[in-house]
């Protein structure tokens, strides 16, 4: 078991790449929190999750409000007693250009994507640092390492969670914690008709992809999970790419 008893925290925990990285943290022995805004999606998660034999508590979870970061970050402390992994995984997307993105939409790209990354980092950091040390693990994306011509505000937040978790690594190593940044392409997610308005759009990129798919959930669940785990103890500051060889074109 590569996470056996290690008490993990993951945000966005109520679908998509959260649920399965919550899945597979399960199977490999982790006592989980899972949080999210999606109260009944979460908690159906939880149940699935504890009905098959998992260790699993959901909280609501804004990740923009302190105030929830540090209730999550609580409960974890109270039930478990320590905290040792961080997953700052809840995020949005949005499709627009510098010209179509209004002040009110950039705002809340940024409060979920970069600013939710720093306040759940803050507020785990004591967790960790009373635990003897641990591991943050940050979903980028890598829209956080190349521009595009489309998502001005989803590009600037995944590119501001990448030198977060560069700085939080530097910060924090003498204490024993890592962090790393994880960057998927595209994924089988519910956000993928976003990135892509055609088919045509989605077969286009899949032929310029070197590996010739799209990334599925376990593909990023199990990065997640070798960052985490103690496989990767000499692993901090990092950049995970996920993509199928896109940016390596």
């Amino acid at each position: 078991m590569r996470l056996q008893d290690k008490v993990c925290l993951i945000s966005g925990g109520a679908r998509g790449m959260g649920a399965a990285e919550a899945r597979l943290f399960s199977s490999e022995g982790a006592r989980l929190i899972i949080g999210d805004v999606l109260e009944e999606e979460g908690g159906r998660v939880a149940a699935e999750i504890g009905e098959s034999g998992g260790d699993i508590h959901f909280v609501k979870l804004n990740v923009t409000s302190e105030a929830e970061w540090e209730r999550a970050v609580r409960r974890a402390v109270d039930l478990y007693g320590r905290l040792d992994v961080l997953v700052n995984n809840a995020g949005i997307y949005q499709r627009a250009t510098v010209e179509e993105t209004s002040s009110d939409g950039w705002d809340r790209v940024m409060d979920i994507n970069a600013k939710g990354v720093f306040l759940g980092t803050r507020a785990a950091v004591p967790a960790l640092k009373e635990a003897g040390g641990g591991s943050i693990v940050n979903i980028s994306s890598i829209a956080g390492l190349i521009g595009s011509g489309f998502s001005t505000s989803y590009n600037a937040s995944k590119g501001a969670v990448r030198l977060l978790t560069k700085s939080t690594a530097l910060q924090y190593a003498k204490q024993g914690i890592r962090a790393n940044s994880v960057h998927p392409g595209p994924v089988t997610t519910d956000m993928l008709p976003h990135l892509f308005r055609t088919s045509q759009e989605l077969e286009e990129r899949i032929a310029e992809t070197p590996l010739g798919r799209l990334g599925t959930l376990d593909d990023v669940a199990y990065a997640v999970l070798f960052l985490a785990s103690d496989e990767s103890s000499y692993v901090t500051g990092s950049e995970l790419i996920v993509d199928g060889g896109w940016t390596a074109q």
